[in-house]
């Protein structure tokens, strides 16, 4: 098939929607398929459009269906489409879901927020991750707490941060931060961060190489965002077998499962610190974090997730 995939632009090549549109073009392709990329379709011909968010495609939607209207198109629900979008400006995204023929939520939990009406066109593909390429070695000098994300409100993106403040003075703690700052307000407040607060260190937006690095010689990664859609970012922790500390809400649990038991309430500094204090403290609790990560870490497997593809293609035809 000739598929056209629209994911919309963002302030660098590496956001979330433009890495995973990447990774389902290699699997497209290594399905047999023709496969280009845009931000916006052209009205060229395809068989098949697979778009990511509904609010910010929605216009590209549209116009394939007008043009093509027997033809298939797959839609990618982000975070904002149904944490956000769905809410406070409804009625693209509710189109766009109108007009797809499948949906594609990226956790267990995505049901939840999908119109009832649109629940039987939705499936889940969990998002895959490879393993490192070299052995994880956690850092002797620090207990490393990565925080891989850019800055921006839905990822409450100093949360670590801030919770690192409230650690016993002789904690090793040191949280490092990688991704891009959304805004000068973001970059502002993560350099006023470093400045007084010892424990932090932001280093901007970073390379994959670089961010899987850090992740090998982490000993925990914080994710404590608003909301997410499912964040490939536990796949990649959970396959590298880095213990994940994370906000309690959908998108979080519909990745990690709801017994997970390295979970804190969304904004809560205090509760992230006891959690940090038990990872540097308790090792029996950070065999449990592990022994959890390895009975979900299936999920996160490159074949499963070609097959996920493989089987909802076949069912269009």
């Amino acid at each position: 098939m000739r598929i056209v995939l629209i994911t919309p632009e963002g302030p660098t090549s590496r956001t979330g929607n433009r890495v995973a549109a990447s990774r389902w073009a290699r699997i497209l392709r290594r399905l047999g398929h023709k496969v280009r990329i845009g931000s916006d379709y052209d009205g060229r011909p395809a068989d098949l459009m697979v778009a990511v968010h509904a609010w910010r495609s929605a216009a590209s939607i549209e116009r394939f269906k007008a043009k093509f209207p027997d033809r298939p198109v797959v839609l990618q629900l982000s975070g904002t489409d149904i944490y956000q979008y769905i809410d406070t400006d409804p009625v693209p995204t509710l189109r766009s879901m109108e007009l797809a023929d499948r949906l594609v939520g990226l956790n267990d939990l995505a049901w939840r927020a999908v119109p009832k009406l649109f629940r039987p066109r939705l499936g889940v593909i969990h998002q895959s991750a490879v393993t490192l390429a070299y052995p994880r070695r956690p850092s002797a000098r620090a207990m490393v707490v990565s925080v891989i994300g850019h800055l921006r409100d839905v990822k409450d993106p100093l949360r670590a941060a801030e919770a690192a403040r409230l650690l016993p003075a002789g904690s090793r703690v040191s949280i490092e931060q990688v991704g891009r700052a959304y805004t000068p307000e973001w970059a502002a407040r993560a350099q006023a961060e470093m400045e007084s607060n010892q424990r932090y260190h932001w280093r901007g937006d970073v390379s994959a190489a670089t961010v899987r690095r850090l992740l090998a010689r982490s000993h925990a990664m914080v994710i404590s965002s608003l909301s997410e859609g499912g964040a490939n970012v536990i796949s990649e922790a959970t396959v590298a077998g880095v213990p994940v500390l994370a906000s309690r809400m959908d998108g979080n649990v519909g990745l990690l499962g709801p017994d997970y038991p390295g979970y804190f309430p969304v904004g809560d500094t205090r509760a992230l610190a006891r959690l940090l204090v038990r990872l540097e403290r308790e090792p029996p609790f950070v065999r449990q974090l592990g022994k959890a990560l390895a009975q979900r870490a299936p999920l996160f497997r490159p074949a499963r997730e070609i097959a996920a593809w493989r089987r909802l293609l076949a069912g269009l035809r």
